[in-house]
């Protein structure tokens, strides 16, 4: 079990070390985003703008439209749930190189209830033009994408979970934006996971000879690893920590309607709002995003 918004804060530090570029930005959430070590060793560099969401977005723009490389952070629900419109002009319509981080995303913010947890950010991204958006399947990978991203030029939206999830990716393995990775082989089904739920489908894929792809960059899309994989499979199984409308799963649907239309089935949070419980796993639970829930649609498949 490894912390993404732990491995965050670690990237975050090291980065600061070799590049005098990265800064980061806050809306008073600095601690609960893992951001304590960098603002320690690089006060100068670090910037909490107090609960201002569309101003950290504007600041960070002219930041990054200055040669610098901003990194924006807050819970999902709030960046960019709360800053919208700063994001789509300032950041996306000038290609400003900004990165924006919401942690504690999906339901795994359990003790704040519905107001605290994002089920809709990734559909608010993947709306706009310029942004690429990445959710990694654990913590290792989310080090690797934070190191990815800072080289690469334009908006990026990094998606991580507060919970500690199960570590699914190898430290040998290579994290490419834009390409997923197979984790595991199968011929009955494609089950494309995203973020948390990768662990999750690799565990239903051992009971139904399932092919699991980890789709870590939700967009831009791999369509060449995809494609391979249903054509073998020809059923595909979408598992996302998001809801189901305007997600990782329609983004897949979106692509496979048009190049190649199979059967298929995007479980995620089912056009609701989250709400408060004791721990993360009843959520997960009450939702459906579980290993028994991935069987019983598999086995639903004519």
């Amino acid at each position: 079990m490894m912390s993404m918004r732990d491995a965050f804060g670690e990237a975050m530090a090291e980065l600061g070390k070799t590049n005098p570029k990265i800064l980061a930005l806050t809306a008073d959430l600095g601690p609960s985003v893992r951001l304590s070590a960098f603002k320690e060793a690089f006060p100068d560099r670090y910037f909490n703008v107090g609960v201002a969401e569309a101003n950290m977005i504007s600041v960070a723009a002219g930041l990054a439209l200055e040669g610098f490389i901003p990194f924006c952070t807050s819970f999902a629900v709030f960046l960019p749930g709360r800053c919208f419109d700063q994001i789509r002009v300032s950041v996306c319509q000038n290609k400003a190189n900004v990165k924006l981080v919401g942690s504690h995303s999906g339901l795994s913010n359990p003790g704040d209830g519905a107001t605290a947890q994002s089920v809709e950010d990734v559909a608010l991204m993947r709306a706009l033009p310029e942004m690429t958006i990445i959710s990694p399947a654990d913590g290792l990978e989310t080090k690797k994408a934070v190191f990815a991203i800072a080289k690469t030029k334009g908006p990026v939206y990094l998606r991580i979970s507060r919970a500690e999830t199960e570590v699914v990716t190898k430290e040998s393995d290579t994290f490419e934006i834009g390409k997923a990775s197979v984790l595991r082989a199968g011929k009955k089904v494609t089950l494309i996971a995203s973020g948390t739920m990768a662990g999750t489908a690799l565990s239903a894929a051992e009971e139904i000879n399932g092919e699991v792809i980890n789709l870590s960059t939700i967009k831009p899309l791999d369509q060449e690893t995809i494609l391979k994989s249903v054509k073998k499979t020809g059923r595909v199984i979408t598992i996302e920590e998001h809801g189901i409308y305007g997600g990782m799963g329609s983004a897949v649907a979106e692509f496979l309607s048009q190049e190649y239309p199979v059967p298929m089935k995007i479980m995620g949070i089912q056009d609701v709002f989250g709400q408060s419980a004791r721990n993360y796993e009843q959520l997960l639970e009450k939702y459906g995003l579980t290993v028994e829930n991935i069987i019983r649609n598999f086995q639903e498949f004519r």
